[in-house]
């Protein structure tokens, strides 16, 4: 998964979000040091990748993809994953993506000082060229996929996945369906662990 299905996965709470959306860029037990709700986020984090990985559905859709991108496999695959999450989000939210966006975005401005050194070198090029909606439309992710590949030194041709995604695109979609609904309720279990701690 991808940033906007971090983002969207944790639920209401403003500091969860900007715990799963940083949690790449902190490691081990150094998440120990940040507020109690950010270190849920992490946490939360780490539990959808585990869920992700070992899930047969997500593995199915990454299975097309590896012998030509390898490692980078899985990167394209969560960037997939949330175009379909943002191509659907009707399904998912009452809210428009684009207001849904604009409000992370402000958050993220308005906790500036909690975010990774990363992170807040990559915001002013995710708020820039609004990645969030981006997400939504074949053209935005390839953009999105292009960037990646530029941060990855042209390591996988990242951009080049745009083949096989329009090849199967159908079966992506589904296959990302029905992985999301457990996914969801993994996360509102998972939620409901971490708030009884």
């Amino acid at each position: 998964m991808n940033f906007l299905a971090h983002i969207y996965l944790s639920g209401d709470d403003d500091l969860i979000k900007i715990g799963n959306f940083m949690a790449d860029s902190i490691r081990g037990h150094s998440y120990e040091a940040y507020p109690t709700e950010i270190q849920k986020g992490i946490l939360l984090h780490r539990s959808i990748d585990s869920f992700t990985d070992a899930h047969p559905m997500y593995r199915q859709s990454k299975h097309r993809l590896h012998q030509k991108y390898g490692h980078y496999s899985g990167v394209i695959m969560d960037i997939f994953y949330d175009h379909f999450l943002a191509k659907n989000w009707k399904d998912y939210s009452a809210e428009k993506l684009e207001d849904y966006a604009e409000k992370f975005y402000l958050l993220l401005k308005e906790n500036h000082e909690i975010l990774t050194v990363r992170v807040q070198g990559m915001i002013p090029y995710m708020i820039a060229r609004n990645w969030l909606v981006s997400y939504a439309s074949l053209s935005g992710l390839e953009m999105i996929l292009f960037q990646m590949n530029h941060r990855t030194q042209n390591r996988a041709s990242m951009h080049e996945s745009m083949v096989e995604l329009k090849q199967f695109y159908d079966d992506f979609e589904h296959e990302f369906t029905l992985f999301f609904e457990e996914l969801r309720q993994h996360c509102a279990h998972k939620l409901q662990e971490l708030n009884a701690l």
